[in-house]
Parts: C-alpha cells; sequence; structure tokens
C-alpha cells in the first residue's frame, strides 16, 4: 500500500489526522499534539501492515487517513490494556 501524494509531510500530515481522530473518538483525552502525531504514525504503520494483507495498490489520502485512523484505534486500546486503569483520589 502506498500513499497517493507521498513523501514525509504527507505521511505527518495523515499521522497527525489520525492520531487527533482516534483521540477524540476513543474514551479519555489525547496525548498533545506530538503525543496524538506519534499514536497516529505508529498507527497507520500498524493500519499499513494490517490492510496492505487485504488491499493491493493505493487507497490514496482519504484511505491513508482511514487506515491509520483504524490503526490508532488498535494502538490505543492496546495501550490502555497494558497500562491498566488508572484511579483519581
Amino acid at each position: 500500500m502506498a500513499l497517493s501524494p507521498g513523501g514525509i509531510i504527507a505521511w505527518l500530515l495523515v499521522g497527525l489526522i489520525a492520531g487527533w481522530a482516534a483521540g477524540k473518538v476513543s474514551r479519555g483525552h489525547g496525548f498533545g499534539i506530538i503525543g496524538d502525531l506519534v499514536v497516529g504514525l505508529i498507527g497507520a504503520l500498524i493500519g499499513g501492515l494490517v490492510a496492505g494483507a487485504f488491499i493491493q495498490g493505493s487507497v490514496g489520502f482519504v484511505g491513508s487517513i482511514i487506515v491509520a485512523f483504524l490503526g490508532a484505534i488498535v494502538l490505543l486500546a492496546l495501550i490502555r490494556l497494558l497500562s491498566g486503569r488508572r484511579t483519581t483520589s
């Protein structure tokens, strides 16, 4: 799978959008702009690996955002699962 516009700027933009959207959709708050970018980029990697097994060719910019978003949601679920529940006093 390839990102149509290509380039590092496009990947950063996809990661930022996906991380921000995943932070808004999932319970709790985002991790700030840098944290959301990192979650989005790692989510894009996870989503790309999984979707690459099923989709051949380019999915375009919007498709890349969707794949990265789904990967970021999976990543956030794993982070919450491994970190356990936090209690506030």
